[in-house]
């Protein structure tokens, strides 16, 4: 999805004029608190005016009030406008994507030829045609150069390089293939070489092209515990001031001072929220919209809420704090062993190894594996809990793994484990590289080492999130030497090293415990349980479909590093809303100070002290607020929709920052308005 930053297109804006007027129903309003009352306030003042054109004489000139009555409607189009300028945003984007999920041919492999016929064995009569619509869950279909994938699914045989612009907006193509954990394609993508076989993973119309338009176009939004709560607090605010305004009328009785039902009201609007009241859903809309413009889809705005208030950060080592693809760059023999029968069982031993690591030992190895003629050969996958992989063939056993995993197999079966073998695996882990002992019927034969790179720039990136008060910890399967020599030279705060699903699991749960929210990144079918337990849980959208149903957002870049830049959205989601929130209340009393001198000025002299405004009348003070108030809702609109800038400085200091800039300059902009519109106004009243 490609970004557009202008924030006000003409046909966005179009549309959301339209929908400005469509919101004023009633059954719409009635959801913001703050907004309903101003738009009972505005048919209150509606019936006034009525009533003065009948012939009503104490409640103020008609003119004065049509004024009154018309500003007030304004106001609600423009907290109107607000919320529906993010929508249409949104909506744009859908529009698009939308585009990209037209019906589209498939090629169904018959189900009869699934288990009986390798992908490139298979034939034009083993193909039905069909659409996209007709897919179901668990059937299986073929892609070649130039097929749109039609469905979501996994590749289950074969190996493409994928054209995913339609879907991230990136035109570099990626590789998808079977096994591992990139695995997974998107419905609309385009395939641009070899074949692939895939198996459908979702229902029609339940793909992720779907439920992406659908959170996209806001139809899925729910608000969010704080916006929730913040509502009630507006409300509750809103409840007082209709108690404050309500006691002025016997106030007025005592002091001989008539009010007009245009001055309770223009007072009443001026001193509840409304600014806040009608931006927030705007804030809340824009967030995700911030984030889909990073290319996370979220399935919920309190994911992105939740981002901001994240304490601990779980991230994978290969991939995102290393460059990933570690390259087998040396082989360590143990004493007595021939290089020949070493690179005989390394590369037998890595044959069914799909990883870009299994694939670049036998590259170092330099042999092809068709020469060793092997029979009733069996291959042992790697595994969490294994931490080996091999093959077994002619009662021989060949495993490559972890070295403990290989020490364990070794000492049960009566060997020992060569010192020399042990030396190297050390010096290897103390240099950041990774050990990979292979033995051979349960003796060790050598080591192959590993070696990954740091990326660069990510040291500054964790210090970044160390300002703001976020404790980073790195996951890797490695033990524990090469695990901490890492996080050292990497600069996070904690790791944990030689890692197993459950040892993910047990590590969010701790934390939670103690009080502390986690967010995590993963892709793979083992990270599922831990990605689903986490607060914030980030699923690559190359994963498998296991991890993207367990997230609670999907990176559609597949960027690990996406995870810091989605804290930081979080936390500008968080503050924008908090500055606006403490904009709208401090500007109340500068609208105070306007309109209650101006109440009551005429029958208590002493008042004159609070006109610090000095403003020309009553009835331009009252107006001059009510506009101030109409106006100030657009000029935050571009603010609420693009975020306030955030810089990690840490929470005191944030505090204090917003506290100066927006409380502050809550306080002092609204006397300044607010004075500069009683001088245009006190020309026409």
């Amino acid at each position: 999805m490609k970004e557009n930053n202008n924030l006000f297109q003409k046909e966005l804006v179009n549309e959301a004029l339209k929908q400005s007027f469509i919101k004023l129903n009633p059954s719409k309003m009635f959801r913001n608190p703050v907004m309903f009352m101003v738009w009972v306030g505005t048919i209150v003042m509606a019936g006034v005016c009525v009533w003065i054109a009948l012939g009503e004489e104490n409640q103020g000139s008609l003119i004065y009030n049509l004024v009154v009555t018309a500003v007030l409607f304004v106001t609600l189009l423009f907290a109107n406008f607000a919320e529906a300028i993010a929508e249409a945003r949104g909506k744009a984007q859908a529009d698009s994507l939308r585009k990209t999920r037209e019906e589209t041919p498939a090629k169904m492999v018959k189900s009869e030829m699934l288990n009986v016929k390798s992908l490139f064995a298979l034939e034009p009569s083993d193909i039905v045609l069909t659409t996209s619509n007709s897919l179901k869950k668990g059937d299986v279909f073929l892609c070649e150069p130039g097929d749109i994938i039609p469905s979501d699914g996994e590749i289950i045989e074969g190996l493409a390089t994928i054209d995913e612009s339609a879907i991230t907006g990136e035109s570099a193509p990626v590789i998808r293939e079977s096994g591992g954990d990139k695995s997974s394609v998107t419905g609309g993508t385009k395939v641009l070489s070899d074949r692939i076989k895939v198996k459908v993973t979702t229902e029609p119309g339940e793909s992720f092209l779907d439920k992406m338009i659908a959170l996209v176009e806001g139809a899925s939004r729910q608000k969010t515990p704080n916006e929730i709560a913040l509502t009630i607090l507006l409300a509750g605010f809103t409840l007082v001031f209709i108690i404050v305004t309500v006691t002025l009328k016997p106030f007025g009785d005592y002091a001989h001072t008539p009010i007009t039902i245009a001055a309770f009201i223009s007072l009443f609007v001026c001193l509840i929220p409304t600014t806040i009241g009608g931006l927030l859903s705007a804030i809340g809309i824009a967030g995700m919209d911030r984030a889909l413009r990073a290319n996370v889809i979220t399935k919920s705005g309190k994911a992105v809420e939740t981002a901001g208030d994240v304490d601990v950060l779980l991230l994978d080592k290969t991939g995102t704090i290393t460059i990933g693809n570690r390259k087998a760059t040396h082989f360590h023999l143990a004493d007595g062993i021939d290089e020949k029968d070493f690179t005989k069982a390394v590369v037998l031993s890595s044959m069914a190894d799909e990883t870009p690591e299994g694939k670049s030992i036998i590259e170092l190895a330099g042999v092809d594996p068709s020469i060793y003629e092997i029979k009733n050969s069996e291959f042992i996958k790697f595994t969490a809990e294994t931490r080996s992989s091999g093959v077994n063939f002619d009662n021989v056993r060949v495993r490559k793994g972890a070295s403990d995993a290989i020490r364990n197999l070794v000492e049960k079966a009566g060997n020992s484990f060569p010192k020399e073998t042990e030396a190297a695996v050390k010096t290897i882990s103390s240099n950041g590289g990774t050990p990979l002992v292979v033995s051979e019927n349960e003796k060790v034969l050598g080591v192959v080492e590993l070696q990954d790179i740091i990326k660069p720039g990510i040291q500054e990136r964790f210090e970044r999130l160390r300002k703001m008060g976020i404790k980073t910890v790195m996951v890797t399967g490695d033990n524990p030497l090469t695990a901490k020599y890492i996080a050292e030279k990497a600069g996070v705060d904690d790791f944990i090293a030689e890692a197993k699903p459950e040892d993910k699991m047990n590590y969010i749960k701790k934390e939670q415990s103690e009080g502390r929210l986690v967010a995590m990144m993963g892709d793979g079918t083992n990270d599922a349980p831990a990605l689903a337990q986490a607060d914030v849980g980030v699923a690559m959208n190359s994963g498998t479909q296991a991890a993207k149903e367990a997230g609670n957002m999907v990176d559609l870049d597949n960027d690990p590093t996406k995870l810091i830049e989605i804290v930081e959205i979080g936390k500008q989601l968080l503050m924008t809303r908090g500055t606006l929130t403490t904009f709208s209340i401090a500007n109340d009393v500068a609208k105070y100070f306007a309109i209650v001198p101006a109440l009551f000025i005429a029958s208590i002299p002493a008042l004159q002290g609070l006109n610090v405004m000095n403003l020309h009348s009553p009835e331009t003070a009252i107006l001059s607020a009510v506009i101030f108030n109409a106006i100030v809702i657009p000029m935050l609109i571009p603010l609420a929709l693009k975020g306030v800038d955030y810089k990690p400085i840490g929470a005191s200091a944030l505090l204090r920052r917003n506290l100066l800039i927006y409380g502050l300059g809550g306080v002092l902009i609204p006397f300044i308005g607010i004075k500069i519109i009683d001088l245009l106004v006190s020309f026409f009243f």
